[in-house]
């Protein structure tokens, strides 16, 4: 089992150490790890990883079984053996940007879900743009404006947003109808990885995402398609981020 480090709350680590487990020419698999497997809407980390004779570039990042495997390509040395010490280099850039999707996605989700009472149906992150697709749902133009403005208010509150594990029960009596599947999980599962936006949201969730709202900047749709019978995709990008001074403590009020 590799132990995913980036978990609870610390999304915001992109270099770390860790020790090989297992390591071919495809793929390195480590002991632990603060890469992103794709999963969730969210696509993979990319990155490198290193080690004393040797580096590679991380191309993918996948679960398999509990084990995390670090897809690579271009190996250049010699392959590290079990037990090796490594470096692990996750893409900032990358990283940061899927950060401010995902978090940008649960809050103009909300929004949705409160004005029209449409559920998120499905998802798909992206570091220049992301899609949402919501049912039921009958998007005009002045509804499309509605949302991007009201995302956009939540977003310059600047929210706190904490990331922590809470015994399922307790996330079952308080998450809002529409916002979780937790009648998929396995019920075996007793304890859920949470995201709650200051007070706004709060929704079971295993993705990476900002400390702030404030680091999403500001939300710009771009396009809406009809995916059939009640079903509605909105497409959104980012524009830059916020520069609004940062609030202390909690959540806004």
């Amino acid at each position: 089992m590799t132990e995913l480090r980036y978990l609870p709350d610390a999304d915001d680590v992109t270099d770390f150490e860790a020790t090989v487990v297992d390591a071919t020419e495809e793929s390195i698999v480590l002991d632990e790890t603060y890469f992103y497997p794709e999963g969730g809407g969210q696509p993979a980390d990319h990155g490198t990883i290193e080690w004393g004779v040797g580096s590679a570039p991380v191309v993918d990042v996948r679960k398999d079984h509990g084990e995390i495997h670090h897809e690579i390509d271009e190996v250049e040395g010699v392959l590290p053996d079990e037990g090796d010490p490594v470096t692990g280099h996750v893409d900032e850039n990358r990283r940061q940007a899927h950060r401010r999707m995902h978090t940008a996605q649960h809050v103009l989700s909300r929004v949705v879900l409160e004005e029209y009472d449409a559920t998120t149906a499905g998802n798909q992150i992206h570091a220049e743009f992301s899609r949402i697709d919501f049912e039921p749902a009958d998007f005009d133009d002045e509804d499309l404006e509605l949302i991007e403005q009201r995302t956009n208010d939540v977003i310059e509150r600047d929210l706190a947003v904490t990331k922590d594990e809470r015994p399922r029960e307790i996330v079952e009596e308080n998450v809002a109808e529409g916002r979780s599947n937790l009648d998929l999980l396995p019920d075996h599962v007793e304890e859920l990885r949470v995201v709650e936006i200051g007070g706004f949201d709060m929704c079971p969730c295993g993705g990476t995402h900002v400390d702030r709202t404030g680091e999403i900047g500001r939300i710009e749709i771009t396009n809406r398609l009809s995916k059939g019978a009640d079903v509605e995709r909105i497409e959104f990008e980012l524009r830059e981020e916020s520069t609004a001074p940062r609030t202390v403590g909690g959540a806004c009020q």
